[in-house]
């Protein structure tokens, strides 16, 4: 396949930086880009997944939305490791919280992600292939995370096919016992791809809902918890 794309339409890789931070909502993307990015330039607005490249702090960086859950995402995130020499993405989401000690606004950054998809499905024979992120942007994020005084979690998510979805209970209780930190739809996608293609990635997520207690941020509080996973991403966001 040549470039651009049947999804992404950049004529070059020149457009799209080496590391991209990477929403669910493209309208998300958009507000990085006007509220963090120098002089972002529009490289991509088919089917309206927009996405920015601009400098924050120096650092050449871009930001695309990828839609909801593993196929929409993977979509995207084959693309940008395969055509446009994309180094390293960096997953910005929202999460819902599976144990009692994490609570609203936290930070979650992903080390594996349990699913329910059949992404890998005969891939690996009788072995269950568990896709995990970069160890180094891993430990510079919960790091930074520390240092900038964020309540922040590092362990296994549930990286679930469905948004609306009820797990049978002893399920359930089995994925807290084990660890399972929170829900989300795409980090077991992303992880997959970059270890398929040898490239870097991170999902961090803001806790925006609680599984167990039914708690549900504001529009506002959500807006400002994102604000600061946001800040942590361009911090870590390799050159």
């Amino acid at each position: 396949m040549s470039i651009p794309t049947p999804h992404i339409e950049a004529k070059s890789p020149d457009e799209i930086a080496k590391t991209v931070l990477m929403p669910g909502d493209p309208l998300r993307a958009q507000f990085v880009a006007q509220t963090y990015l120098e002089m972002p330039v529009c490289f991509n607005q088919v089917r309206g997944m927009l996405g920015y490249t601009g400098f924050y702090k120096g650092k050449r960086v871009s930001v695309m939305g990828s839609g909801m859950g593993i196929p929409s995402s993977m979509i995207y995130i084959h693309e940008l490791y395969a055509f446009y020499e994309v180094d390293t993405i960096i997953r910005i989401g929202s999460t819902g919280a599976m144990q009692p000690e994490i609570k609203l606004h936290d930070l979650v950054l992903a080390t594996a992600a349990n699913t329910d998809s059949k992404i890998n499905h005969g891939l690996f024979g009788p072995y269950e292939f568990c896709p995990t992120p970069d160890f180094d942007l891993l430990i510079q994020a919960y790091a930074k995370a520390k240092e900038k005084g964020i309540r922040v979690h590092a362990g296994t998510v549930l990286s679930s096919d469905q948004f609306y979805t009820a797990l049978p209970d002893q399920v359930f209780q089995n994925l807290m016992q084990f660890g399972a930190l929170c829900a989300e739809m795409e980090s077991a996608g992303l992880y997959m791809k970059a270890r398929q293609f040898g490239k870097r990635a991170l999902g961090m997520f803001t806790v925006s809902d609680h599984i167990l207690t039914g708690e549900s941020d504001s529009p506002e509080a959500r807006q400002e918890g994102y604000r600061q996973m946001m800040e942590l991403a361009l911090e870590i966001a390799p050159e």
